[in-house]
């Protein structure tokens, strides 16, 4: 009778080892992540000792990205800058999605969360639908609080409203949200209305490949990760420097070359 205690003891402890690991094996696999290279005004900031883009951000975006955005469909969209991705590496591929959010956050806002602008153009100068106010693009992707219901972004207008401008701790300048609301939008642009990444349609002017704004974000897509061109044969890699004329063409060709227009 004394012995019982201790073989209650040892069911008890079997028991909850067997619980624990059952508990672990139903935890999903965490993705593999790579940190994506630095983009041209990255370096540029980390030379001088300035706000640059945090490695963090890169695993935000990482963690974000939906199976997706990581398949063939996506494969289709993205060849301008990388042409391999179809035979990539999920990590691989994440990590050249980190690249992009990073080169369009350095073509709109020059890598800084508390950027705002506010547009004059009568294309653009249209009244915010959440804030009822003319629309500010703000934040690293200069987004506006109507993409909360657009797009579900995380972005709380009545817990901003009473904060400065730009007070990064407005729900719309924190990184995280930010960059989640971006991978949000490209998702809808690539996946769901299936068009590439550079498309007259975009909601980035940066990414519409016949304006000017392209030429700065082609800038910042020169360092894009190695692996998406290895092996490319010469006579693809002359086609794509020179894929056709007029000034789609023409920016292609500035991105391929390394701009030097002033980011």
């Amino acid at each position: 009778m004394a012995a019982l205690p201790l073989c209650v003891l040892m069911v008890a402890g079997c028991s909850g080892h067997a619980a624990q690991q059952t508990a672990q094996a139903a935890q999903p696999a965490q993705p593999e992540m790579k940190p994506a290279p630095a983009t041209p005004i990255a370096e540029k900031k980390d030379e001088l000792g300035q706000q640059s883009w945090d490695p963090q951000w890169d695993e935000i975006v990482e963690r974000a990205l939906s199976p997706e955005m990581l398949s063939t469909s996506a494969a289709r969209e993205v060849r301008s800058y990388c042409p391999r991705f179809a035979a990539l590496s999920d990590a691989d591929k994440r990590a050249f999605w980190a690249y992009t959010l990073q080169a369009l956050a350095g073509a709109e806002a020059g890598l800084k969360p508390t950027t705002d602008v506010r547009h004059t153009e009568p294309e653009v100068a249209v009244k915010d639908t959440v804030s009822k106010r003319m629309v500010r693009s703000e934040g690293l992707l200069q987004l506006t609080y109507m993409d909360a219901t657009r797009y579900g972004c995380d972005f709380d207008w009545e817990h901003d409203k009473t904060l400065p401008e730009k007070d990064p701790a407005k729900t719309i300048l924190q990184p995280r949200n930010n960059l989640l609301c971006g991978v949000k939008i490209l998702q809808n642009q690539i996946i769901t209305q299936r068009k590439p990444l550079l498309s007259p349609s975009s909601y980035w002017v940066t990414l519409r490949p016949a304006t000017q704004s392209y030429v700065v974000f082609a800038k910042q897509m020169k360092n894009v990760p190695r692996v998406c061109r290895e092996g490319t044969p010469p006579v693809e890699e002359a086609k794509r420097r020179r894929p056709g004329v007029g000034p789609a063409a023409a920016a292609l060709s500035l991105a391929t070359r390394g701009s030097t227009a002033a980011p």
